[in-house]
């Protein structure tokens, strides 16, 4: 005969008759945990991954006596959004992360402290008709992988055709050559085009007469 429960005692309750039988709302927050834990597992190989390709990504480097030739090693990319002339987003390895153009200076656009500057609308309208969103990219890193932002420091060259990007906004005179040490690989390159586009008067060195003019400033007449 079954054993009757003293008087008062609660009923027991279906896993009280089966030790071996866990509660139902642990196991749903045992296999919450597990599931966070696996995205944050995941999202860390990913930073990890991008973190060891741009640390072992060897600086871009000219061959002795001449500009660099031919396709760039670098890390492919694909362009999300442009964001001023001298600096895009792009997903690699699975992240969007800003890159700033190594070695140029474009009128400024976004800046939250400075005017918007002569020719800034014309050299980000050029930047993302150079590199549309879906365009792939490939980075060439120089000596430091970031700058203080946390932006990727890169050589940009759109992969189809090889251009570098960097060179070409400063050939058609929508940015200026502006170098930081020790990032220089490129530094005689950028100067030559530098040169070329203020003795062509292009862009910004025609319309603005230099850089760094503000916007309300390049409008007054005389």
């Amino acid at each position: 005969m079954p054993e009757t429960p003293p008087a008062g005692a609660p009923a027991p309750t279906s896993n009280d008759t089966d030790p071996g039988r866990m509660p139902a709302d642990t196991g749903i927050r045992r296999r919450t945990r597990a599931r966070a834990g696996a995205a944050t597992l995941a999202a860390l190989a990913t930073a990890g991954l991008l973190a060891a390709l741009i640390a072992l990504l060897p600086p871009s480097t000219p061959p002795p006596g001449g500009d660099p030739a031919g396709r760039a090693v670098g890390i492919e990319a694909t362009v999300v959004r442009v964001v001023d002339g001298d600096t895009l987003v792009v997903e690699v390895a699975g992240r969007h992360e800003p890159v700033r153009l190594i070695g140029i200076d474009t009128p400024e656009t976004v800046h939250p402290d400075r005017p918007a500057e002569c020719f800034g609308a014309e050299a980000s309208a050029r930047l993302a008709a150079l590199l549309p969103p879906g365009a792939t990219v490939r980075l060439t890193r120089d000596v430091e992988p970031r700058d203080v932002y946390d932006r990727l420091l890169a050589y940009v060259e759109r992969a189809p055709d090889g251009l570098l990007v960097n060179v070409a906004q400063v050939a058609e005179g929508y940015a200026e050559a502006s170098h930081h040490p020790p990032n220089t690989v490129h530094r005689d390159r950028l100067d030559r085009a530098e040169r070329a586009a203020r003795a062509a008067r292009l862009g910004l060195w025609s319309s603005c007469g230099g850089t760094g003019v503000p916007l309300a400033a390049a409008d007054q007449p005389g």
